[in-house]
Order: structure tokens, then sequence, then C-alpha cells
């Protein structure tokens, strides 16, 4: 949970720094053939009905602690451990279950490989991973699958292919789910795009937009100097957090179930901005003189996908440029387009080369707005978490366990999602030359079919009274 950033930052800039003549190791031939059988179809998997859902948690930051406050406002979960290496954050959220009167959880802190003890406890159903980004999200993973929990970890799930493939084969061989974390498919707008697609709104989708552009100051110090952005951004190149964008497009896509991507490029742009920065503060403060280097890996990423049935994918990152936030989410088919941003969305219907108006808008979003929304909605913005997304996806992720319910964000889905970030890595370092895009599912993909989250099957977790 310290994760040792400084040197998983350092090994991986090693790893770049021979990546221009090399290519990236994650990413050779070898490894991009892998043969693998699947033992086990984990989508559309019901994992036995829990009647109380008993969790752990490791990793409380910033991402840990939202969880910790969502699972203590729901009846049927049991909170039974708090993990940091900081005994600090350990205590911090400690007190947010006292806040709600609930019973203290088993404390594990004071070193870095603590986690491993938590996941060997004999009274705990569910882990839930918040650490930083890095090889501890997979590590954590297959170690809490191995030891028969299911696993909810943070976004992405794995960071090289190698790790990819053990999420994939662990949650097989164990029957354990292994959701990613991503909050973005529980954003309201993404869920009305969902519904709209399913019920045939756009007709037969052809082409989607998607990203994630948030101009971030990576120069600010945090608390104890770990200036990690700035490093992997010194370091790394491609496409570090697809996820976000990608995960709500591949779900109105059918990726994995139907259909899957199959052949990535992407291409970066020069660093215009990061260096500049740099030097500058370099010239009065002494702590920025190790970031005053010419080695930042470039600002904008644009990474282009096609699926097996001919559909494309355009997906972007950039933090360190002066842009308005956007994941751009946009879903363009035979019948109609719509988009996200700029805020708050607008659609076009196939026979206008116009927008919708207000109250055309106000009068599909009120046919198309989905049950989970109607059901949940108003309270998952009441108790928050950008937005009410976070709630949402913890409450969807309670409900589906404890009534044997198919999680939609299965295995393979952490595993695709995640694999574009060495995989664009690789292609940027190739000259954006193509590079194929593993099937997580081995061939599953033809006959697996979508789980509709739009209906809130189960539906019946509900607030813990207090």
């Amino acid at each position: 949970m310290k994760t040792n950033r400084r040197n998983f930052i350092k090994i991986a800039g090693v790893a770049g720094a021979g990546v221009m003549a090399n290519g990236i190791n994650s990413c050779s031939d070898e490894k991009m053939k892998k043969p693998h059988k699947q033992r086990f179809n984990m989508c559309g998997y019901a994992a036995p009905k829990l009647e109380k859902v008993r969790i752990g948690f490791i990793g409380l930051g910033s991402r840990g602690p939202v969880h910790v406050e969502a699972m203590c406002s729901l009846e049927g979960v049991e909170i039974k451990a708090l993990c940091d290496w900081r005994m600090a954050r350990v205590d911090y959220s400690q007190k947010i279950l006292e806040k709600h009167g609930l019973p203290a959880a088993r404390s594990y802190g004071g070193s870095d490989e603590i986690w491993k003890e938590l996941c060997a406890s004999p009274d705990i159903d569910m882990i839930i991973i918040s650490v930083p980004r890095g090889p501890l999200h997979t590590q954590i993973s297959v170690c809490a699958m191995e030891n028969g929990k299911h696993v909810g970890v943070e976004v992405p799930a794995s960071s090289t292919l190698d790790e990819a493939w053990q999420l994939v084969e662990t949650s097989e061989r164990t029957k354990k789910h292994c959701m990613m974390l991503e909050n973005c498919c529980y954003d309201f707008f993404e869920l009305l795009t969902l519904n709209m697609v399913r019920q045939g709104f756009f007709g037969e989708l052809i082409h989607a937009d998607a990203g994630y552009l948030h101009h971030q100051n990576n120069f600010i110090k945090p608390e104890g100097g770990d200036m990690w952005r700035l490093r992997e951004s010194q370091h790394k190149i491609g496409n570090r957090y697809p996820t976000h964008g990608l995960g709500p497009v591949c779900q109105a896509m059918n990726i994995n179930r139907g259909d899957i991507m199959v052949i990535m490029t992407s291409m970066s742009s020069n660093d215009f901005t990061l260096g500049k920065m740099a030097s500058e503060l370099a010239k009065t403060d002494s702590f920025y003189k190790e970031f005053d280097t010419n080695s930042y890996r470039g600002n904008m990423n644009t990474s282009t996908i096609r699926t097996e049935k001919g559909k494309t994918i355009m997906l972007q990152y950039d933090t360190s440029s002066p842009r308005v936030y956007s994941r751009i989410h946009t879903i363009s088919g035979t019948k109609g387009i719509m988009q996200k941003y700029p805020l708050p969305g607008r659609i076009a219907s196939e026979g206008r080369d116009e927008w919708l108006d207000e109250q055309e808008m106000k009068l599909i979003t009120e046919k198309y707005t989905p049950e989970i929304v109607k059901r949940m909605g108003e309270l998952a913005k009441e108790i928050g978490g950008h937005g009410g997304m976070d709630f949402l996806m913890d409450w969807r992720l309670i409900d589906c366990l404890r009534n044997g319910i198919p999680v939609e964000q299965d295995v393979y889905d952490a595993a695709a999602w995640s694999s574009i970030i060495p995989l664009s890595e690789w292609s940027v370092a190739n000259g954006s030359y193509p590079v194929s895009i593993p099937d997580f599912t081995c061939g599953a993909y033809k006959t697996n079919i979508p789980v509709d989250i739009t209906m809130a099957q189960g539906g019946n977790t509900i607030l813990r009274k207090t």
C-alpha cells in the first residue's frame, strides 16, 4: 500500500528507457499469443447468494474511505477489516464506522505486506482494493481470490498483459468474481445511453469516442512529497488511464458479449508543458531539480480500436495540457448519435442534421431513464461519491452478491479494458504500429450475453437502519 511507488516508477522507467529500441516486454509476440484454455466462463456466472457480505478493505488513502462510507450505509454488509500501511488512515476509517454506529473492524497496518494477513482471514467474503495503481492491484486481487474472496479492485485492474491473464486464470479457477470498480459505468448519463442502445434507439452502433481529458497540476507537492504522477509522466508513454472512457462504450458495444476489440494503433504527441513547467519551478525551488529533465513522454495520446464486427472506437488521454474535463462519451449508430460533453449532453436522431432541443431532450431522458436510476438515483446523489455513481456501483455490487446475480463487469472486462495501458505503450514505442488485443474470453464472447444492469434486478438491498 506504500506500493513502493518510487521504486516502481524507477523500474518502469528502466523498462521505458529501452522501449524505443526493443518494444515492451509485456507485449512481446510470445506473450500476445499466450495459449490459454478457458477453465470456467465467468461471464454470466452467478455466485452463491450471501445473506451477509463480509468485507475487508485494503488501501484507505483517497478512494478507500469512499467505499467504506458507502458500505456503512447498506443493509446486509459487515465491515470486518481495515488495512493500510499507515495506521492513521486505518484510524480515520474506523471513525467512519463509529459515525454510523457500527462496531470497530479489525485493524491491519504498519507493514507493506500486512494485506496478506487480511486476505487469509476466514471470515471475509469480499475484499475492496484501493491501493495506488501499480502491480499491487493484481497481486492483492490474486491473493484474495486464492483465499476464497470475491474482489472489487480500483482501476486499472492490471498494468501488464501477464497480470491481466493472471486475473483471468485465477478468477476462472477459483470461481470468484474479480470486478474492476469502474465507477463511470454507473454515471447516470452513461446508464441512460446504455438503456437507449439496448432498446435500439441508435440502431446498429458504428463508432464511439471515449477518453479521459482532465487537466491536473502534477507539480503540487503532496503529503510526504511523493510525486508519483510526475515520475510516471517522465517514463510512461501511451494511454495510462483508459478505463473511465472505455468502459461505458465497451458496455454499449457489447464487447466480450458478441463482439471483441481486436486491433489498436496508438500515437502520442510530444510534451509541450511538463518539461517547461519543471524548468521554471526548479529555478526557485530545489525540490523540483530532479524533475527538470527532457524525459517527459507527451501530453495527448490518441488510440484507435477496431472490433471484430468492424466497429471503431477513438480513445484519448491527456491530463497535462489545459483541457476542460471530459470523458467525451459519444455513441454513433445508424439511427442517431448521443454525446455527453459538453454537459448536459445532446442527441441527434435519424433524418435530422441538428441536435434535439431542450424539450425533446427532456422527453427522451424521461422515456429512457433506466430502472436502476429511477430506483436508486436520488439516494445515490444524496450519499454521494462523484455525483452518486460511486454509491450506485457499490450498491449494485452488494446487491448482486446478496441475490446471486451475475456482475455486469467481470474479469474479462477488467483484463481487456486494462490491457490498453501496455498495448498503447507498445504501439507508441513502435511507431504507432498496430497491435492485436487479446481475447481474454478465449472465444466465449461469441455466445456470452450482456447482463442487463439497467433493470436493477434484485434490488432488495436497502439502507441500513440507524
